[in-house]
This record gives structure tokens, C-alpha cells and sequence, in this order.
């Protein structure tokens, strides 16, 4: 089977004064703290979070 593409995303902004919506998005993904990293697969429901919290996040790819 192929391997899917996974990327490692890490939160950097403070979420203090974030939209709510925005904060239900980081929470949902596994963030807890400052500068903590989760690994998501490369789909079109991570890009499309990602595309809104992209103030807050800096992506790699995972290896």
C-alpha cells in the first residue's frame, strides 16, 4: 500500500484573542500548549483547517 503524507504541525501564536471558531479548530486537532506538535495526515480536511489557523502554526513535513 502506498504510505500517506503526514505533516507536523506546531503551534506558535498565543490563541489569546484568536477567533473562537479558530480556537475549536486547534483544540480539535490535538494542540494543548504552546509550541506542542501533533502529526495529521496530508488530506483536503487538514489543508482546509489548516488554511484558517495559519497565523498560529508553522507546518513540516513529518518524516
Amino acid at each position: 500500500m502506498a504510505e500517506t503524507k503526514k505533516l507536523k504541525i506546531t503551534l506558535v501564536k498565543s490563541l489569546i484573542g484568536a477567533v473562537p471558531k479558530n480556537r475549536q479548530i486547534i483544540k480539535s486537532m490535538g494542540f494543548k500548549k504552546l509550541n506542542s506538535s501533533v502529526i495529521l495526515p496530508d488530506n483536503a480536511a487538514t489543508q482546509g483547517q489548516l488554511r484558517l489557523i495559519a497565523p498560529y502554526v508553522k507546518v513540516e513535513d513529518a518524516e
